[in-house]
């Protein structure tokens, strides 16, 4: 498969510039081009994704260890994933990203990252079929979205809890027809959700249904069944013939 990806560069600041205040910004012509350039990420991904496939976004911490137990069932999970018939999309990076990439390179599907330029922290694992590389967050998050039609979150930082709330809010509003987020490990997320509860649906501001839409599981099996539940429901999780099971 075609791989696109140069090297993130550390110490991008593409999103901090976009989203300077309009006194510290430079000439509009600079502005102008920068549009240029979204548009041109954009069109990159849509080039190079259209054709994945049924695909499976899975997120989670760069910081997790490869001795840590939730990396060797993200590992697992993409192994099972790719042998199912089911791309993997990951951001790209080390962690669980890796762990899932890992598992599913070589093991039938597409094995995807979702790049990110940063100052720190990330740099492209080396399991990936098709690495594309963004320059701006929510490129690279309309990537995630637009191309899966499942979505499972491992335990995780900051960004990942951006991009669980980035589709639950899609999923509440019905911006997207997305199966349940798959969340693993009830140590983890079964809390949250508790807050929710204790929290969100005693103070009115979300509904009864809206906790509907997660799942908490704790192994790959658990996950990937729920997976080829929500590909039964969705016109993007057909499998091609061949998968292995």
């Amino acid at each position: 498969m075609k791989n696109p990806a140069r090297a993130p560069k550390l110490g991008n600041h593409a999103d901090k510039d976009l989203l300077r205040h309009e006194n510290e910004r430079g000439p509009m012509a600079d502005e102008s081009w920068r549009v240029l350039r979204i548009q041109a990420e954009i069109v990159e991904g849509f080039e190079h994704l259209r054709g994945l496939g049924p695909a499976v976004s899975v997120f989670g911490s760069a910081r997790t260890k490869p001795s840590a137990p939730e990396y060797a069932v993200a590992e697992e999970l993409g192994r099972k994933l790719s042998r199912a018939g089911y791309a993997v999309i990951t951001g790209g990076g080390p962690g669980i990203m890796e762990a899932v990439n890992k598992g599913a390179h070589g093991a039938g599907s597409a094995s995807v990252g979702l790049n990110i330029e940063l100052p720190f922290e990330q740099h492209p694992n080396p399991h990936q079929d098709l690495a594309l590389v963004n320059r701006y967050f929510f490129v690279r998050k309309l990537n995630f979205v637009k191309y899966s039609f499942a979505y499972v979150y491992f335990p995780g930082g900051f960004g990942t809890f951006d991009e669980f709330f980035e589709v639950a809010t899609l999923a509440q509003t019905r911006k997207i027809d997305a199966g349940p987020l798959i969340l693993v490990g009830s140590r983890f997320w079964n809390p949250m959700l508790e807050w929710m509860r204790v929290q969100l649906l005693a103070a009115g501001t979300i509904a009864a249904e809206d906790l509907d839409l997660f799942r908490v599981v704790d192994t790959a099996d658990a996950a990937l069944k729920l997976v080829r539940e929500a590909a039964r429901k969705s016109a993007r999780g057909t499998v091609h013939s061949g998968a292995r099971s």
